[in-house]
């Protein structure tokens, strides 16, 4: 409570709640706990007179203006007939003691709310200082108690919001921010379905890469031949190869070297397979030979049948490659580099100690005149094999310098002018080195030597890296236990005693092999055998081309036959 006191007017019926933005203080008004109303203390006794400005309070005057009291501490607090009425600072009257009630409210919830710039309180314009007709408010001189209804401008309510002009620029901002989010999400997302994308095509790539070379053979450690046998036999019989055969006659020296040019297409690697003259060979009527002899003496067909026959391949053709051929295509090639095994003498030399024609020694290179000598050198004492290998150097030194374009190595082929087989053309030899010379010169390319036993047979375990992984085939030599073979070397003199020999020998159930002619005839024959198990063969062998029992000797026997014979001069012809 207000310690608010006038002199006669006792208690102050109105209570000090706060002051305004102003700093006027605002007064809420006290009820009486007497039904009857305090009148103010008159100590001149003059109650309800009237002076005649109209000043004074005269509580019986009704509907009569009357002047405000005088109010010491300038309060701004009008009293009215109940009391005192407190200040409107918009300037408004408050009449009547019902409505001085409610007042002090409205006062009191605007005290505390900020305002923004707007009309002040003498009714002028806070932002421009100027007063404007509808903010000014309107004062009337006298409410009636019959109007509760109050008038209120917006002006005095702080919590009426202008229009931001801003608003939506914040808006657009939102959205833009939020749709700046939701595309830098949808690019997260995109990014990592790629790299998921990614990761499972290099893991196909890398499956099926690890695939094929474990399929070709190329992972380290691991063969074509290795895993299991039925895997490797079903992969390398569904295999293509394309197969050419190859005959290198030595028309100075003598004899002949062969092998098979093989293009694996599956598998993409290519390979020169040396073939051993010692291998055994049977001919189309039945007769067992050797492969030496069946170049010389069949040709190209009867050979390239053979072959077919015992490696269980397919030769598409045979290329007949005379030494004076490979030395001029050595030349066009440019010379070749091989690995030499040895020192090889000049052949043309005539003096012994001249330096040799192809020194011993890595990277050497060789034109087409050494080429040929180191592919034919055998020295002294050293099996067929060693010079075989020599020659498969030479041809994949010849493979790496040919041109790997069809064209361009048919043209090569025709330079050489050489009368090929009729199974093969320039053109399809051409392009079949094109082929052989790519896998050369990528490094997929190798040479390898068929084993072959003693006596000229194959044995299927040993030859299976060769002729069931690399010729796709199955070795199908003769069985020796289905015939005695007999190699018959002519010393009669006479050339037709080979040929009635072998009528006879194969019609008495033996296997004929060609022993060839001996230098010098000789009287008697012989019929030799090297196991005391052939002992009881070779007799029948003598009984059968009428040779004495006493010719029957123990001796040595050619390595691809069980019983040697060497007809003389007393052998009698069946014809005869």
């Amino acid at each position: 409570m207000n310690d608010r006191y006038d002199a006669g007017y006792g208690a102050d019926p109105y209570e000090l709640v706060g002051y305004d933005e102003y700093g006027q203080p605002i007064y809420r008004q006290v009820t009486p706990s007497q039904p009857a109303q305090q009148q103010g203390y008159d100590p001149y006794g003059q109650q309800g007179y009237q002076t005649p400005q109209g000043y004074g309070y005269d509580p019986y005057a009704q509907g009569a203006q009357q002047a405000p009291p005088y109010d010491p501490y300038d309060t701004g607090v009008q009293q009215t007939g109940a009391g005192y009425a407190p200040y409107d600072p918009y300037g408004q009257t408050v009449a009547g003691g019902q409505q001085q009630a409610e007042q002090p409210r409205a006062a009191e919830q605007t005290a505390y709310i900020p305002q923004q710039a707007g009309p002040a309180d003498d009714g002028t314009d806070g932002r421009t200082g100027e007063r404007t007709p509808e903010q000014t408010p309107e004062r009337t001189p006298e409410r009636t108690p019959e109007r509760d209804e109050r008038e209120y401008h917006t002006a005095q309510f702080a919590f009426v919001e202008e229009p931001d002009a801003d608003s939506e620029d914040v808006i657009d901002w939102l959205n833009f921010t939020e749709n700046r989010t939701e595309r830098r999400e949808e690019a997260k997302r995109r990014a990592r379905g790629r790299l998921v994308a990614l990761a499972v095509v290099l893991s196909l790539v890398a499956v099926g890469g690890v695939g094929y070379l474990w399929f070709a053979g190329k992972l380290p450690g691991t063969s074509s031949s290795s895993g299991s046998k039925a895997g490797a036999t079903t992969a390398s019989a569904a295999q293509k190869r394309d197969v050419v055969v190859v005959h290198l006659h030595n028309t100075s020296g003598g004899g002949t070297s062969t092998a098979l040019l093989v293009d694996n297409t599956t598998t993409k690697r290519g390979t020169t397979v040396l073939l051993p003259n010692s291998l055994v060979l049977t001919d189309t009527d039945g007769t067992t030979t050797t492969l030496a002899k069946s170049v010389d003496d069949d040709g190209s067909d009867g050979t390239r049948d053979a072959l077919d026959t015992v490696l269980g391949t397919d030769i598409e053709g045979t290329w007949r490659l005379d030494t004076p051929y490979l030395q001029n295509l050595v030349d066009l090639v440019g010379n070749i580099e091989v690995d030499t095994d040895t020192d090889v003498p000049d052949p043309a030399a005539k003096k012994k100690g001249q330096a040799p024609l192809v020194s011993k020694g890595e990277d050497r290179t060789l034109s087409g005149k050494m080429a040929v000598a180191y592919a034919t050198y055998r020295a002294s004492g050293e099996a067929q094999n060693a010079q075989l290998e020599r020659f498969g150097q030479v041809m994949q030194g010849v493979l790496r310098k040919v041109s790997s374009d069809p064209g361009a190595a048919t043209t090569t082929v025709q330079t050489l002018a050489q009368i090929l087989d009729p199974s093969l053309t320039d053109k399809d030899l051409g392009t079949f080195l094109a082929k052989l010379s790519d896998l050369a010169k990528g490094g997929d390319y190798k040479t390898a030597l068929l084993p072959v036993r003693a006596d000229g047979t194959l044995s299927a375990e040993e030859s299976e890296s060769v002729v069931k992984d690399v010729l796709g085939g199955t070795a199908k030599s003769p069985d020796k236990d289905a015939a005695v073979s007999v190699s018959v070397q002519n010393a009669s003199g006479t050339k037709a005693d080979t040929e009635d020999a072998r009528v006879v020998l194969l019609n008495g159930g033996f296997t004929f092999l060609d022993g060839g002619t001996a230098s010098a005839a000789q009287t008697a024959s012989q019929v030799l055998y090297a196991d005391a198990a052939d002992k009881e063969n070779a007799t029948e062998v003598a009984k059968t081309l009428g040779l004495p029992t006493g010719a029957v000797k123990k001796g040595k026997v050619s390595g691809n036959a069980d019983v040697s014979v060497v007809l003389g001069q007393d052998y009698k012809p069946s014809s005869a």
